[in-house]
């Protein structure tokens, strides 16, 4: 049976309920190129404390790409936002590895449905340490085959211009890059599923 699907096997779009945040949640275990086992799984109220240490882990640069704007310490409304996920509309997968013995998150991506349902802005951020090691893909494909599942039609991600790493990564996920028309700094990714 599909982990996203309810116990009669309509998907969760056709009657919006929500993502089961407990011990039955969907789990996967991946091992990175460089060999290290991450754990994803849905981001929970549980872990704000994951989500702050996560933010703060990250470059200037990578908080820059991710926010489209400069952020420093996020403020506690800021981590409710965005680890208070009904997963109904939005949806958020986190990545954990042992980092020296402590579980750490190392990743996030996420989406936020249109009111319509036929359509999701997307988003993708890995902590500096573990870029290049196909992190970015694996989350990404996880929130796909969710999107997908759900009935979304179409997933966007807005990203600035400068994000060559966000460039590579859409392109080989097949979304398509066309400039932000309200906005040059930035670019648009659209993936039709």
């Amino acid at each position: 049976m599909n982990p996203y699907s309810n116990s009669n096997g309509t998907s969760a779009a056709q009657n919006l309920s929500p993502l089961p945040i407990n011990a039955a949640s969907p789990q996967w275990t991946h091992t990175l190129r460089n060999g290290a086992q991450v754990i994803i799984r849905p981001l929970g109220k549980g872990d704000a404390a994951l989500e702050r240490a996560f933010i703060e882990s990250l470059s200037a640069q990578s908080r820059r790409f991710r926010f489209l704007g400069q952020i420093g310490c996020p403020s506690d409304e800021m981590i409710r936002g965005l680890t208070d996920i009904d997963y109904v509309r939005d949806v958020a997968f986190t990545a954990i590895a042992d980092v020296g013995g402590t579980p750490q998150e190392i990743g996030v991506a996420r989406y936020s449905a249109a009111t319509d349902g036929q359509s999701c802005e997307c988003a993708v951020v890995v902590s500096d340490d573990f870029h290049g090691e196909g992190l970015g893909t694996l989350l990404m494909n996880h929130l796909i085959d969710i999107a997908r599942e759900r009935g979304i039609h179409e997933m966007v991600s807005m990203d600035s211009a400068e994000n060559f790493a966000m460039r590579d990564l859409a392109q080989a996920l097949g979304f398509r890059r066309e400039p932000d028309p309200e906005d040059g700094t930035q670019v648009l990714h659209r993936l039709k599923l």
